[in-house]
């Protein structure tokens, strides 16, 4: 189901896949580089109604105006959050989780305390410019007040899972007083899945011990046990 959602930035649109009996909802955002037809987003969408979590894939006003270069990260923010009342509407009395790919993993994080969400799930989260690891993005992910998961490959030339995984080992580590941030962030939970052979589009080479549909059915399982696990005392 396509619903349509105005904002001030122009028409975007919900892609809906409804849970026969849903227990949870999951809302998504696309990367900078592609939409929500992404093969991470529509296997999500594919395999978990059947578990119990309906799917909502927000597209961003200047993917539906058929542009290919996304805005500015504020810009991406404000029509998320203009989106977020359809989004209620559409799962009024369902526990509600938040989360994209790449870049919507970041809107999703920064968002998180403007919304009511269990939880944020973070597929390739670029933790730093190709080859730029100094212009790390920690700070965002370290920022929503809920559990975080997030899946990503061990070839993600945005930072891969073991990069992520130390930086935010030593950014606990370093936390005091003012910046304890990252210890509060580890104490909540954020869980760093490796994708073994995928890139930062969660893709595998040919000879990757994992193929696309194992990958596929890894994501959603993995996100399904997260839903499941954020949304139980809700």
């Amino acid at each position: 189901m396509d619903v349509p959602v105005p904002t001030s930035l122009g028409p975007s649109r919900l892609v809906v896949d409804e849970a026969a009996e849903p227990r949870a909802a999951l809302w998504l955002g696309h990367g900078a580089g592609g939409g929500v037809d992404s093969p991470d987003l529509a296997a999500l969408a594919a395999r978990l109604p059947a578990r119990g979590v309906t799917v909502l894939r927000y597209e961003q006003p200047w993917r539906t105006a058929g542009r290919r270069i996304a805005p500015r990260p504020a810009t991406l923010d404000v029509a998320w959050l203009e989106a977020a009342p359809a989004v209620a509407g559409l799962v009024p009395d369902l526990p509600l989780v938040i989360g994209g790919r790449s870049a919507g993993a970041r809107v999703a994080c920064r968002t998180a305390s403007n919304v009511d969400t269990a939880g944020v799930v973070c597929l390739s989260f670029p933790l730093h410019p190709p080859g730029r690891p100094e212009k790390s993005r920690l700070d965002e992910l370290l920022f929503p007040g809920v559990p975080v998961l997030v899946l990503q490959g061990d070839r993600d030339t945005f930072g891969t899972a073991a990069d992520l995984a130390s930086d935010i080992m030593v950014a606990s580590a370093a936390a005091t007083g003012g910046v304890a941030r990252a210890e509060a962030a580890i104490e909540r939970g954020i869980r760093v899945m490796e994708v073994t052979g995928a890139d930062h589009s969660l893709e595998v080479l040919a000879s990757s011990t994992l193929t696309a549909r194992d990958v596929a059915a890894l994501i959603a399982d993995a996100v399904a046990d997260f839903v499941r696990d954020v949304t139980r005392a809700r």
